[in-house]
């Protein structure tokens, strides 16, 4: 990301903990609708939010649920009534919608939802890791996961920009307590500039009584196949209907994101693949590497849902040797991000080797130092299975 060097006329500078980053930009989209359920460590964001419409601050409806599925299935419904909604949620939380995340993509609903990660039980765990979310990964959501509270303020912006106007809902994530509970020093936009970027939503159909519309029907086998393959054609088409978005956005806000970034990649002969905060500390250790005379650089994946191929086989192109530090496994195959890694860079002649670095379950720390140990490692690290830090 371009960090501007001072707010613009439009913008005002706050030390916001991130979940008050991120109520804040739910405010400046003005949604008709919020419905959520408290959980460890998201419950911030809605006792904020939840504030803001108890004081008359936000024109919203607070819709009190019992749990995660009603507090989505509340959404389902308010969406298919035309309504700009919001929900956020975490690890059990988000499992427990599971179902309701197939309804929503297929159903080409739009709507924004903040996913708090944090690791699935058992044993209970309040930490971060991104098994939550990964986990959901062929839902037919987009998933974008954020470094920074700045990042998260503005990704509600452009999330509730880009579900509009594709007809698809956007997961985003923040690493649970590193950035839900910490503070940054923010620029947060004005709400006229909002409103400039982000217009009233129109829906393009909806429940009504003049007009009535079936949504959910049984569908034949061919039309199911067809209408699943329409959701496909879109999801391929995100990565530029984003970079239109983040064109967009950069012109009025100064700041612009990638669906990847690339970091001291001149030269490198080893590049580490990570997402989220994390991605803040292996930026550190990657310093240190090239100021000790290591070739290593980073690429920071913002964009996991759909996954950037394109834009990840120019950065990768002619780099010996790839570190995916996955923060999610699926047990029998491996580190989730390592698994698309391969899936993608298969087909070339020349690729590089992917080595599986399962880092960061439930929480465990990682340092500067711990990155620059698995690089200095290497040697001794498999190409083949999982490498555990």
């Amino acid at each position: 990301m371009n960090f501007m060097q001072n707010p613009p006329a439009q913008h005002t500078s706050e030390m916001l903990l991130g979940s008050d980053a991120i109520a804040y930009g739910v405010k400046l989209c003005r949604p008709e609708v919020i419905a959520a359920y408290p959980i460890t460590p998201q419950t911030h964001i809605i006792e904020t939010l939840s504030s803001m419409v108890d004081s008359g601050e936000m024109p919203s409806e607070y819709i009190k649920v019992e749990s995660e599925m009603s507090a989505i299935a509340a959404c389902f419904g308010s969406v298919a009534a035309g309504s700009r909604s919001f929900t956020a949620t975490s690890s059990h939380g988000l499992a427990l919608m599971h179902e309701m995340l197939h309804w929503f993509a297929a159903s080409r609903f739009p709507l924004v939802m903040v996913n708090a990660n944090r690791a699935l039980g058992a044993p209970w765990n309040i930490w971060t890791d991104q098994s939550d979310s990964l986990a959901q990964r062929d839902t037919g959501w987009l998933q974008i996961y954020c470094e920074t509270a700045q990042e998260a303020l503005d990704t509600i912006l452009l999330s509730y920009w880009l579900t509009e106007r594709i007809m698809l809902p956007v997961m985003v994530m923040i690493d649970g307590f590193i950035l839900s509970h910490t503070m940054e020093q923010l620029f947060v936009p004005e709400q006229d500039l909002a409103d400039r970027f982000l217009p009233a939503y129109q829906a393009p159909y909806h429940l009504d009584t003049e007009n009535p519309l079936s949504f959910g029907a049984a569908a034949t086998p061919d039309n199911f196949y067809n209408l699943r393959k329409a959701l496909a054609k879109t999801m391929k088409n995100v990565p530029k209907e984003i970079e239109e978005g983040a064109e967009r956005f950069s012109r009025l806000f100064h700041r612009r994101y990638a669906n990847l970034e690339g970091y001291r990649l001149e030269g490198a002969e080893v590049v580490i693949v990570s997402s989220g905060a994390l991605t803040g500390t292996v930026r550190i250790a990657v310093d240190r590497l090239r100021d000790a005379g290591k070739k290593v650089g980073l690429v920071k994946l913002r964009l996991f849902r759909p996954f950037p191929r394109e834009e990840l086989l120019e950065m990768v192109q002619g780099v010996p040797d790839v570190l995916a530090f996955s923060r999610a496994v699926s047990y029998g195959a491996g580190g989730t991000l390592a698994q698309e890694l391969r899936a993608s860079l298969y087909h070339l002649e020349s690729r590089p080797r992917i080595f599986d670095v399962i880092i960061s379950l439930g929480g465990k720390e990682v340092f500067p130092e711990t990155v620059i140990d698995v690089v200095q490692g290497m040697g001794g690290l498999s190409p083949v299975n999982s490498n555990w830090f």
